[in-house]
This record gives C-alpha cells, sequence and structure tokens, in this order.
C-alpha cells in the first residue's frame, strides 16, 4: 500500500494525490451540507440555525483532531521517504493508542459541557433545544470520527489518498439517506440530522476496519507498536499540536463570528451558517493543499530531496490561486442560486447573497497560505502555521467581523470581507517567513531513527 511520492511528474505527483483527498474532503463537507440542505426542506429557521450552530461546533472539533492526526500523517510519511518500515509501524502503533485516549475523554467531558456550550454561543431562544440536541448526539459520535480521520492520516503517510475517498463516499451516501429518513419521515428536525450523521461515520469506519482486514495494506503492527515511545508522541504533536491549535483558534473566530451573527437575529445567523457551509465546500481545494503538500514534502524531506518539496509548495500555490480566482467570479454571478438550494426565506437569501459576495474572495488568499502551512508543516515548523493565523484571526478577522457588524447594521458584505483581509495578512507573513528559512530548509537533514 506504501507509495512512492519522490519521483515523477511535481506536478502530476501533485494532482495524483490530491484528487482523491479532494473528493474525500468534498464529501466529509456534504456532511454539514446535507444536514441544512434537508432540514431546509423540511424545517424553518429556527431548525436551519440549531443546526448551523451545532455544525460549527462539530467542524471545530473534526478539524482539531485532522490537525493532530497530521503529526501521524508527516512522520509516516518521513518514514516512508526513508525506507524505514520499523519506524512506520512504531508510529502507526502509537498513533492509533493516542487518538483512541483522546476520542473517549473528549467524549465524556463535551457531553457533560454540551448546555454551558449552547449557552456561551448565545443562540437565538427559538433554536436554543435543538441546538443542545444536534450537539449532544454528536458528541457520542466523537470515537468514530477521531477513528476514521486516524485511518485516513495513516493512508495518506503512506502515500495512499484514495482509499479514504472510497470510505467516505459510502458513509457520505448513508447520510443523505439517513438523514431523509430520521427528518424527513419521522420528522426529528435537529436531532435527526444528528443521528443521520453520527450512524454514518459509524458505518465509515466499519468499512474502513473490514477494507483493511480483507486486504494486504502492507501494514505490519505488533504488540510493541503499541507500547507508547516517548520520541514518538513526541515528534508526532510537535508537528500536530500547532496544526491542531491552529485550526481550532480559525474555527473557533468562525463560532465568534456566529456568535456577532447570533445578536443580530435569527436570520442573520441563518444566512451565516449556511454561507459558512457553502464555502467549506467551495474552500475543498484550498484545503486539500494542506494535507498534500505535508504529505508528499514529509517523503521528499525523508528522501533528502529538498527541491522537490520547494516544487510542490510551488505547484500547489499555482493551482490553488488559479482555482480561487475562478470561484470567485463563478459565485459572484450566481450567488443567489446557491443560496436558494438552502432556504426559500426571501430575507435570509438576501442576507447570505450579501456576506457570500464578501466572504468568497477568501478562496484565493487561503488556499495560498493553507499550502504553505503544509509545507511548513512537513518541516516540523508548524508553529509557523500556528502564528500567522493567531495574528490574523487577533487582528484582522474577529475584530474586522465585530466592528463591521456595528458599523453596517444593513447589510453582510462588510462582515464578510473580513475573512479575504485576515488571508492577506497571513499570505504575508507566510512569505516572509519562507524566505528567511529557505535556506535552512534546503540543508536540513531529518532523522528518521526514533
Amino acid at each position: 500500500m506504501e507509495k512512492n511520492l519522490t519521483t515523477g511528474s511535481v506536478f502530476k505527483t501533485i494532482v495524483y494525490f490530491a484528487l482523491p483527498y479532494l473528493l474525500s474532503y468534498f464529501m466529509q463537507t456534504l456532511y454539514g451540507m446535507a444536514d441544512l440542505f434537508i432540514i431546509g426542506q423540511f424545517d424553518g429557521v429556527d431548525s436551519i440555525t440549531a443546526v448551523s450552530n451545532g455544525s460549527q461546533v462539530m467542524h471545530m472539533l473534526t478539524v482539531i483532531i485532522v490537525g493532530l492526526a497530521m503529526g501521524a500523517t508527516v512522520m509516516i510519511g518521513r518514514a516512508v521517504g526513508s525506507r524505514n518500515h520499523k519506524q512506520t509501524s512504531g508510529v502507526i502503533g502509537n498513533t492509533i493508542v493516542l487518538f483512541m485516549i483522546l476520542a473517549f475523554v473528549m467524549t465524556g467531558a463535551l457531553l457533560i459541557l454540551v448546555k454551558p456550550i449552547v449557552g456561551i454561543m448565545n443562540v437565538p431562544e427559538e433554536a436554543v433545544k435543538g441546538t443542545t440536541g444536534y450537539l449532544a448526539i454528536c458528541f457520542i459520535g466523537i470515537p468514530f470520527i477521531t477513528a476514521y480521520n486516524i485511518i485516513s492520516s495513516i493512508f495518506m503517510g503512506l502515500g495512499d489518498s484514495k482509499s479514504p475517498m472510497y470510505f467516505i463516499g459510502t458513509a457520505c451516501v448513508a447520510n443523505i439517506a439517513l438523514d431523509y429518513l430520521f427528518i424527513g419521515y419521522f420528522d426529528m428536525g435537529a436531532n435527526g440530522a444528528a443521528l443521520g450523521t453520527t450512524l454514518a461515520q459509524t458505518i465509515s469506519v466499519i468499512i474502513a476496519l473490514i477494507a483493511i482486514k480483507k486486504r494486504d495494506t502492507g501494514i505490519r503492527l505488533c504488540k510493541e507498536d503499541f507500547k507508547v515511545k516517548k520520541n514518538i508522541l513526541g515528534e508526532i504533536l510537535k508537528v500536530g499540536f500547532p496544526v491542531a491549535i491552529q485550526d481550532g483558534c480559525i474555527q473557533i473566530a468562525f463560532i465568534i463570528i456566529t456568535v456577532i451573527a447570533n445578536r443580530r437575529g435569527l436570520d442573520d445567523t441563518a444566512a451565516v451558517g449556511i454561507v459558512e457551509k457553502v464555502i467549506s465546500a467551495l474552500f475543498i481545494v484550498p484545503s486539500s493543499m494542506l494535507a498534500t503538500v505535508s504529505a508528499l514534502s514529509a517523503q521528499n524531506i525523508g528522501a533528502g530531496k529538498h527541491e522537490r518539496a520547494a516544487k510542490t509548495l510551488k505547484y500547489a500555490t499555482i493551482i490553488t490561486s488559479i482555482y480561487g480566482v475562478f470561484v470567485v467570479l463563478i459565485v459572484q454571478l450566481c450567488t443567489s442560486s446557491v443560496l436558494r438550494m438552502f432556504t426559500s426565506d426571501a430575507m435570509v437569501i438576501t442576507l447570505g447573497v450579501q456576506y457570500l459576495k464578501g466572504y468568497i474572495w477568501d478562496t484565493i488568499f487561503a488556499g495560498i497560505h493553507f499550502s504553505f502551512s503544509g509545507y511548513f508543516a512537513a518541516y516540523g515548523k508548524s508553529y509557523i502555521g500556528f502564528i500567522h493565523n493567531i495574528i490574523s484571526i487577533v487582528c484582522v478577522r474577529v475584530p474586522g467581523s465585530y466592528l463591521t457588524s456595528k458599523c453596517f447594521k444593513d447589510t453582510l458584505l462588510p462582515m464578510g470581507l473580513a475573512a479575504p483581509a485576515g488571508s492577506m495578512l497571513s499570505v504575508i507573513i507566510c512569505l516572509i517567513a519562507y524566505k528567511l528559512l529557505k535556506n535552512q530548509f534546503a540543508s536540513l537533514t531529518i532523522n528518521t531513527e526514533r
């Protein structure tokens, strides 16, 4: 199952690796979008608001898990690149132990804190019950969310981005079917959306485990591999923790922005929630490049091919920039049509169009700093991604959203522009960091003997 990503055309390798991951990311995004779309067909604005608020929290938790798992992807990629099979097995074993403990601790803690979380978000009164029920059910499914992302990170570290696509694809179809069953037939509202999502995630894990058991994956784990090794855990967390904190802070910023929208009223909240889901779907290329650049660069760094790692970054930024410009042009022409897919409420559509027309510019700049963050992570310097995102959030994104919300009460357009403004600052910081550390990267030797 190991795939060598250190030879051949860099551009073709990026496309080969990124396309399956891109589809996987899109289908994972469809979880939340399907919930919103289907709930919008059968329920009112209060249920839409409940699902949009609840899914924001769940997306934050998911990206934190994915961020931590990137540490495993990078470590496995380096070991594969250096042909260190013993190290590969040890990283995989320690990854499983670490994340299973994390999953059950998170589940217990979050179930206890579900009501305070809803309270902090300042959810409109009409949507409090729905949001609470949605989150409680989803929190129960955290072990399965964690298990899926662990499996995906292992496969990507080994150079295989296709298998996770098949797992999540099946689960996505199941989620849509279950949503129609629980929301449409049983009229369970937001609780039905959460139940469908949780059961679908469970299905994805079961399918993944069956596939691993029935086919030759090339993974040979023994009891020794599951023995906790501080040096391996340390390296995983060294890369993964800053990425997790970085992604978590981004999602916290989204939640703060949702809170700001909540204070404007139910219609504004629903509009912002729908746009956030649309943006998540449109961000599939920028987001996939972060994982792609980190996985490909990690293998090449392990093989001592630093120039090839740099070319991976170059081509990734070109691809995301072209994609971003294309998306901006398309969305500006058909914004209202996109929003009508999720709701028929005229006011929600009007507000959503305003917000999306500003926010959509972020697809250009986010792809660039995502690619740089993946490159920095591959070299074990994921703290750079953490720093530029924190600066962007604290200095531009959150204060910009708050001030524009207060100053422009009749439109959400300026509030939407806060996101691309923050990403522009991130891009500038990334370019400065790359220039300062370029020579250091080229001379760095990665030791995989742990």
